[in-house]
């Protein structure tokens, strides 16, 4: 089930019918509960048990911290909780890819091997709701959370079906006190929260899949060999459309969430405005990026051990969140390039920050184009297949030698792109210090209801294909 269907309006209409009703909150809690458990299950329903394990196993592991002062007993239990969660998630989504890094290992020394291929399905949103419940646990065994007092509570905060199978990943301390009090949208939060969701299909539909994800399909066919103004497009236009559709789940979400009268936070602020690649980090993905801050960089030891460890602690983090996107080495060098950037960038701000000019609006634009370059760059790694793909599509693009057009795309189809990543960057330059909340506010009511006519329109005409969000994958 997924937002740009039919199937989910009915399935939301329902849930928001009963939400809206005279029920206690305790039945609305369990109404949602249960809405999620369905809408998990409609992709596979055996899967639903993974979640329920999860949400046992540190329900129970952060009831039983709360009742020892033992320090041993402690770790021991937060050790249960990140075997039974992080073993969930290998098994189900590195297996393979351990087992063909393993083939490929042997083949290197000349050991001739070859292994049965594992027949595991990857369940829908795993990643995302692993890491959700392990930040609970993690925050009471650093005594930053008590325990919370409900089980249908924290078993609502691990499935709330609006965010479940692609974020943005919810903190227990945001999530958790709004389920204290009966919640039920206002009329303005009810019609915001609606806008959210047009805003989110909008970009999922009519951009990412109508127009942007068919040329960038095109381009990365393995085999095929673009020429350098077809090879730039297709990668401009998988830029635009990873943000789209990722940037169209979430605001999604967020409206959903909205509609009964939850907050989910912002997981987007205009990341193709970023000035340099932390500035990316702090825009792009932000659920996540903070959660490997806090949770990974900071337990590493951050920028507290000198220079040399910070680097250190940077890469290992990049690299390791660049294997949460994917079971494939090519997200292994995403995550890898954006911790070279990332340390880089450090050395670079050493040497410009004590000048004024490096401040000037000419260098901040200039830095800005440099930072999306670059990004655009590890997105080759993210969108191919396959190394040989990759790396023949950076030749291309650097100009390392010479590909002839392959007649891949017409010129209108190169064209669009162009027209629309220059759009997108002005778009996300001008508002990079603003939200759509405030957009929308400097809008007069008539202009806003001709900007939403437009969206719908778009929305419903548009001709792409029925694709499911790609973050859904991982």
């Amino acid at each position: 089930m997924v937002f740009n269907s039919l199937v989910f309006l009915l399935f939301f209409g329902v849930v928001l019918l009963v939400h809206m009703s005279s029920l206690s909150w305790r039945a609305k809690k369990l109404n949602l509960l249960i809405a999620s458990y369905l809408f998990y299950g409609a992709w596979n329903p055996p899967f639903v048990s993974l979640i329920v394990i999860s949400t046992l196993v540190d329900w129970f592991a952060t009831r039983r911290m709360s009742r020892t002062e033992s320090a041993h007993v402690r770790k021991l239990l937060l050790l249960t909780s990140m075997i039974a969660n992080l073993g969930l998630l290998g098994f189900f989504k590195y297996s393979g890819f351990l087992l063909d890094s393993f083939v490929a290992g042997l083949h290197l020394v000349g050991i001739e091997f070859r292994a049965a291929a594992p027949d595991i399905i990857l369940p829908v949103g795993i990643s995302f709701y692993t890491f959700q419940t392990m930040s609970y646990t993690i925050d009471v065994y650093r005594g930053r959370a008590k325990p919370w007092h409900s089980f249908l509570d924290f078993a609502l905060y691990v499935t709330f079906f609006p965010q479940l199978v692609a974020g943005p990943i919810v903190r227990s301390e945001h999530f958790l006190p709004q389920c204290v009090e009966s919640r039920r949208a206002t009329g303005a939060q009810l019609g915001w929260g609606f806008t959210l969701l047009l805003v989110g299909l909008f970009h999922k539909v009519a951009i990412a899949d109508a127009l942007l994800g068919p040329v960038a399909d095109k381009v990365y066919q393995a085999g095929l060999h673009p020429g350098f103004y077809e090879a730039w497009s297709g990668t401009f236009a998988f830029a635009g459309q990873i943000f789209c559709d990722f940037f169209g789940y979430s605001t999604c979400a967020i409206g959903v969430a909205m509609c009964v009268g939850f907050w989910l936070p912002e997981n987007f602020r205009w990341p193709y405005g970023a000035i340099g690649f932390s500035d990316f980090w702090r825009r792009w993905h932000i659920s996540l990026s903070s959660w490997l801050r806090d949770y990974l960089y900071i337990s590493l030891g951050g920028n507290r051990n000198g220079p040399r460890r910070t680097q250190i602690n940077l890469m290992t983090t990049m690299l390791l969140g660049g294997l949460w996107h994917g079971a494939a080495w090519t997200f292994v060098v995403w995550g890898g390039l954006h911790g070279a950037y990332l340390i880089a960038e450090r050395w670079v701000k050493r040497w410009t920050e004590p000048h004024a000019w490096a401040r000037t609006l000419p260098v901040l634009v200039l830095g800005a184009l440099f930072t999306y370059f670059l990004v655009c760059i590890t997105w080759v790694f993210f969108r191919a297949h396959e190394f040989d793909t990759a790396f023949s599509m950076l030749g291309t693009m650097l100009g390392l030698h010479s590909v002839p057009g392959a007649g891949i795309l017409a010129q209108g189809e190169m064209l669009s792109v162009l027209v629309i990543t220059a759009l997108m960057l002005a778009a996300h330059w001008k508002l990079r210090n603003s939200s759509l909340e405030d957009v929308a506010s400097r809008l007069s009511w008539p202009t806003r209801a001709i900007v939403l006519a437009f969206l719908i329109l778009l929305t419903l005409t548009s001709a792409g294909d029925d694709r499911a969000f790609i973050y859904f994958q991982f």
